[in-house]
This record gives C-alpha cells, structure tokens and sequence, in this order.
C-alpha cells in the first residue's frame, strides 16, 4: 500500500503541470520551427550560494527522479491545455505520449556543492527537456535550502538529536519534503506522520500544552499521559512553573522518566536548573529536549547546556533564512541539426548584470591536497585529467529514460556525512564566510 491508495496528498497522479506556461509554448514554437529533436544539453546550477554560506548540500535527487517517472500528460491534463488554448492542438497530439527518454547524470543526494557545479545534466531532445525545467528547479531549490540549513543546525548540535518538527509552518506538501531534505541534512526524526509514512523517517511526538491546559491540574495531565504512554514518555514541563512541573514529573513517572522538554524562557539558564534538579531528585538518566523558534545560532549558544535533543520548526523549513538555493536551469549545449550523430556545439547566456553562464557539457571533480582534504571544485568540458578521474562527482541517475539510481535515503544521510568530513574544518563555521572550496574551470 502507498500514499495514492489511501487517498493523502502526498502523491500526485502526474507532475506535468507543475511547471510554467512558457515552458509548452517553448516546446510548440520549436516543433514548428523544426528545432524540437535538436540534441541538448541543460545544466542546473548556481551562481552563487545564499550569503555567508560557505557550502551547499544537494538534496531532493530522488524526489526529481520521481517527478521525471510521473511527468505525463493524461487526458485530463490534456484537455486543461485544450480548453484554455495554452498551445495548438498538435503540440497537444505529441504531449499525449510523452515520456522523457533522455539521460541524467548529477550529484548524488547528500553530496555538497558549490558556485557554478553541475549539479544536474539533462541530455536528450530540446523537447524532451526543456519541459522538465520548472519541476527540477522547484525541487533542488527547496528541498537543497533545508538540507543546507539542516546541516548546518546537524554541525551546531555537536552529536546531540535532532527533531524537525516544522510542519506546521509550511505548505503541507512542503512539510514532507521539508522533513525529507532535514533528514539527508542531519536530523533523525519528524514529528509530520505524512513524512514518516512515505520516506520511513523515525517519528516521535507526545504532547502540548493543550493537553496539560486540559486537565484540572498538571499533575493530573502528566498521570494521563505516563498512564498512556508508558514512564518513558516526554513531559511538557513549562505550561505553568517549570519546578513544581519538574518535581511532579519526577513523582508520577518515577526515575524512569524519559524526558522532560522546555519550550519557552531562557533556555541556557533553566536546562541547568532543571538538570540539577532531576539529578536530585534521582532522575539522572531523564533527558532534557528545548524547542522554541531555535535555529543554527541559538542550538551553538546552548553547547555548553546540559541539552540532550533540540526540536526546531519554522528556522528550518524556510532554510534559517535562506528558503531558495537560486539555482537554474539553463541550456549549454546543442546540436545544429536533429541528426543523432550531429556533434554538440556549447552555447551560453552572454548578457551583463551577473547572470552570465559557461557554455558545454561539463564533468567536475573534487581535487584534494596531500592530506585527502578537498581543496577545489574542478569544472571542465573537454578531457577529464588522469588525476581527477577517479574524483567526479557527476553519477548517472537516468540512462535511455529509465531509473538507474534510485536509493534509500539512509545512503544521502551517510553520503552527506562523508562528504563534510571531505571539507577543510572551516567549512563547518557558522560564522560568515566565502565558499571553503574555489570553483576552478579547466
């Protein structure tokens, strides 16, 4: 059983409208013209990453592998297009069989980026891929900005749990994507069922201070929920006084309690006290999780507070700030001609005011020092050097139209892990800085 057959909104019947208008009229001016089977070459990348970042993390691969199966017009979709006259009837005939038959090579989930990697190639017909840009975008640019934030946030928590809970503070579809990308990023659980059920992320929730406000007393509340949940539940302890909720917490739940969490005040300064008095009061294996609108900088100022798991939200699921990678997705190269055999020619975006771009098809690589740790992003389109190839970075995702790369996400999660341990130190700095590794184009 999936998402679609028990009706929930997380899985959608087709992804082929989920792009811009001009993308179909694109397509229906170059089947007139003739240019539509011409061979091409399009790129996603950034030019730049969100300020004082000093890395990017690539997230979303598998959900545009998805995106890319499911993107087909069928008849409901097909007659949108007609009744609004979005484009002519015959580019309508060759949307009704559309399956993308192309390839695609990118960085794998959970890898790192940098300005200018080619962080997706899509090869096939200008047809063919020039649809796919808009569902691309929308996919790595959201889903790369959280795992971006989630790394960082991973970076500051020093070892200790991580909880995205962030759903309400989205689009419920965003939340379980959102939920996914913090996953590769470092976290390791969700308090959004919708995730759990369609990605296997752990799950874990309790209670909120409606449940205590519930009750008669705090005590009473606590008592229903350990009577429930077991003595190894997490009491929400800062609905009235925090002590008198510590101390009663301790009595109903015994040592065995399992945590207690903190959801307001000066977090730094009541997770001592409450760690001092659950010591006393013989609870000493009772962990403490805070929560309360934190993001990188707050979880870094509580390292030296006895926290055991901190649960962030809205800081997270809108990239602490940064809610977009600005990448895009732009043609490099193509043929003069749909003969399969025509050689490619690199073709770029020449204007000024920065968004200028590099022309080819383009492999990278990781060069390292003598140490192993990496020292460049190196970007190139002619023969990969002897030394660099066994370094690329590019894998291939689709071959002939068909999915080679699908993957658990546990392995992006592993692979983001290896891949920050591959970074000098300073890039795991929350401080402002320049990307740790240059972009250099051979």
């Amino acid at each position: 059983m999936n998402a679609a057959d028990l009706g929930l909104p997380v899985d959608v019947p087709s992804t082929a409208l989920f792009t811009d208008q001009y993308e179909l009229t694109m397509l229906q001016a170059a089947l007139r013209s003739g240019t539509a089977d011409r061979r091409s070459v399009f790129e996603v990348f950034t030019r730049r990453l969100p300020d004082g970042r000093r890395y990017g993390v690539v997230a979303g691969t598998g959900r545009v592998l998805d995106a890319v199966e499911n993107f087909r017009f069928d008849a409901g979709v097909l007659g949108f297009l007609r009744d609004r006259g979005i484009v002519d009837e015959s580019t309508i005939q060759w949307l009704a069989s559309y399956r993308f038959g192309g390839d695609i090579w990118g960085y794998p989930e959970g890898e790192v980026y940098f300005p200018g990697s080619p962080i997706l190639r899509v090869e096939g017909s200008f047809a063919e891929c020039v649809l796919l840009e808009t569902v691309i975008l929308s996919i790595l640019n959201h889903d790369s900005a959280i795992a971006a934030a989630a790394s960082r946030m991973s970076t500051a928590a020093g070892g200790r749990g991580l909880i995205e809970m962030g759903a309400r503070r989205t689009h419920e579809l965003s939340a379980v994507a959102s939920a996914r990308a913090a996953y590769v990023g470092g976290f390791g659980s969700t308090s959004d069922l919708a995730a759990g059920f369609r990605y296997a992320i752990p799950t874990v929730g309790t209670s909120a201070h409606a449940f205590t406000l519930l009750h008669d007393s705090e005590r009473d509340a606590f008592r229903a929920q350990v009577d429930s949940l077991g003595r190894g539940t997490t009491l929400l302890v800062d609905t009235y006084d925090v002590a008198e909720a510590v101390r009663s917490a301790v009595e109903i739940a015994g040592p065995e309690l399992g945590a207690v969490r903190i959801d307001s005040g000066d977090l730094l300064l009541v997770a001592h006290r409450v760690r001092q008095q659950l010591d006393e009061l013989g609870a000493a294996n009772t962990k403490i999780v805070v929560t309360s609108d934190l993001d990188e900088y707050a979880i870094a100022s509580l390292a030296a507070a006895p926290v055991d798991a901190y649960g962030v939200g809205t800081q997270l699921v809108t990239g602490s700030g940064h809610p977009t990678c600005s990448m895009v997705y732009k043609l490099v190269a193509r043929a003069r001609s749909a003969d399969p055999r025509a050689p490619l020619e690199p073709v770029a975006k020449k204007s000024t005011g920065g968004k200028t771009s590099v022309g080819g098809r383009k492999w990278a690589a990781r060069r390292a020092d003598a140490e192993g740790v990496a020292e460049a992003e190196v970007i190139g389109t002619q023969t990969v050097p002897p030394e660099l190839v066994d370094r690329q970075l590019l894998v291939e995702l689709v071959k002939g139209g068909e999915i080679v790369a699908r993957e658990p996400l546990d392995a992006a999660r592993e692979r983001h892990v290896a891949a920050l341990a591959g970074l000098p130190m300073s890039a795991l700095q929350l401080s402002k800085g320049e990307p740790v590794l240059p972009t250099e184009y051979v």
